[in-house]
């Protein structure tokens, strides 16, 4: 009988390889998609032909994509931003080969972190619904905080996958309206009933800032 001289993978090793995540690894191994062998400390060995044969076109199939869509404001929904966001976001799984379990659109800041949206994601990535979360950019999750936001997922198993590395301009003005909503709140606190004027006076600056890197 010849020895089993086929390469063998640790299983954070053949995750890496087929761009998934060891929890889904080891999900589809107890599906049955994907073969794997023991070894005597009860570890898991991915041969390299199991492998092979699911980059040849079958892992892409089981990853669970969610979409998540998000723009600032009512004007931007209603002039259909959100809804071709979202519609971006399905073509870019199709083309991987994902399978899109869930899509999310909702109108709000970025600076919301009680949306209703973002706590649906939360909810499915802690009931193991999905694989993945596909955005546009990272600020569609949040404004700031995006690492936390992207290490809670990854402790679920869920990978973030931003389609695009920058924002592109248009997206300044939401910057801008969280921008304002910051010094707002900010200005209210430190100056109370007075700070009406000095708000004003804020929101002129940054809207002339805005318009400054529009015309660059």
């Amino acid at each position: 009988m010849k020895p089993d001289l086929e390469e063998h993978y640790p299983l954070r090793k053949a995750a890496e390889i087929l761009g998934v995540h060891p929890i889904t690894l080891r999900r589809w191994e107890k599906e049955g998609k994907i073969r794997c062998v023991r070894m005597p400390s009860g570890q898991r060995r991915f041969p390299r032909s199991e492998v092979l044969r699911l980059l040849g076109g079958e892992a892409t199939s089981g990853i669970r994509a969610v979409i998540y869509a998000r723009v600032s404001s009512a004007k931007q929904a209603g002039a259909g931003n959100l809804e071709r966001q979202k519609k971006r976001l399905e073509k870019y799984c199709r083309d991987k080969g994902y399978q899109v379990v869930a899509a999310i659109a909702e109108q709000g800041s970025g600076l919301n972190e009680k949306r209703k949206g973002l706590a649906r994601l939360f909810r499915m990535a802690r009931e193991g619904k999905m694989d993945l979360v596909a955005i546009e950019f990272k600020d569609r999750l949040a404004r700031f905080g995006f690492t936390y936001i992207e290490r809670y997922f990854n402790a679920f198993g869920v990978r973030v996958e931003v389609v695009n590395g920058e924002e592109p301009k248009s997206l300044h003005e939401e910057l801008v309206q969280d921008m304002l909503s910051i010094l707002t709140v900010f200005s209210a606190k430190l100056y109370g009933s007075r700070s009406r004027e000095f708000r004003k006076k804020v929101k002129e600056a940054m809207l002339d800032a805005s318009k400054g890197e529009q015309a660059d």
